[in-house]
């Protein structure tokens, strides 16, 4: 039996980027506790992620987005609000990119690129669930922060400086609308074992650099995530607003 305080059974939640890795293992929660889910992804991958959902089950849905044109990020949540009749309890924000360069070398295309996705369509998106929510007095939204929201890393500045906006964005709303019944939060994923850090997981010295300073002794999965998503997502962090919380075997606190 389910606690009370974790029952999410029968919640409407729009995931994005839920395609692959930790934004599809939060999706994957979402859907294992009986949440209806739609996806947003950027690619065909996305319908192949829901039928997989599908034929597990589940009540899922997906829409094609690239979240790097303003346009398609508010076409994008309005198909998704359709698809689940248009009311809202849940929205995480897991899409994300990542670009590589020396600071002096970065190229601004690429910042343009990195800003618009992991920043600019956090906030619409939230703004717009924030709509939908802020009538009915109740909503959960879980944003995507970073290990990176505390510090700098290297030749990362539009994904660092991204996800110190994405915490930052998360204690703003956060104080606009707790008292209004929307609990604004964010995950901060550590080193995880996904596509975006496969080429450090390949650099054998790098791989045991990081490993070295990870108290748990490994990298991080997706599966990892849901144990926060639930607790996020559920009438548990009622009280809980602006957190940034750690999923990191304990690197930061190393």
């Amino acid at each position: 039996m389910i606690h009370p305080l974790f029952d999410i059974t029968g919640k409407k939640a729009i995931v994005t980027g839920g395609t692959r890795g930790l934004g599809k293992g939060m999706a994957e929660a979402l859907l294992e506790a009986g949440c209806t889910v739609v996806l947003i992804g950027s690619s065909d991958g996305v319908f192949r992620t829901r039928d997989i959902f599908l034929k597990k089950g589940w009540r899922c849905s997906a829409v094609k987005a690239d979240l790097s044109i303003r346009e398609e990020i508010f076409s994008s949540f309005e198909a998704a609000l359709k698809e689940l009749g248009d009311d809202l309890d849940i929205l995480i924000t897991a899409a994300g990119v990542q670009s590589r360069h020396s600071a002096e070398e970065f190229p601004i295309e690429e910042w343009d690129a990195v800003m618009s996705v992991n920043l600019n369509a956090v906030f619409i998106q939230c703004q717009l669930a924030g709509r939908i929510m802020l009538p009915k007095g109740y909503g959960k939204i879980i944003n995507i922060a970073s290990m990176i929201s505390f510090f700098g890393g290297q030749t990362i500045p539009a994904y660092a400086a991204s996800k110190g906006g994405v915490a930052q964005l998360t204690k703003a709303l956060s104080n606009d609308w707790i008292g209004r019944g929307i609990n604004v939060n964010a995950i901060a994923p550590g080193y995880m074992a996904t596509e975006m850090n496969s080429i450090l997981m390949a650099d054998e010295t790098r791989n045991m650099q990081i490993l070295a300073r990870i108290p748990a002794h490994r990298w991080g999965t997706e599966k990892d995530m849901k144990g926060a998503t639930i607790f996020l997502a559920s009438a548990a962090s009622d009280y809980l607003g602006g957190a940034i919380i750690p999923v990191d075997g304990g690197y930061l606190v190393k």
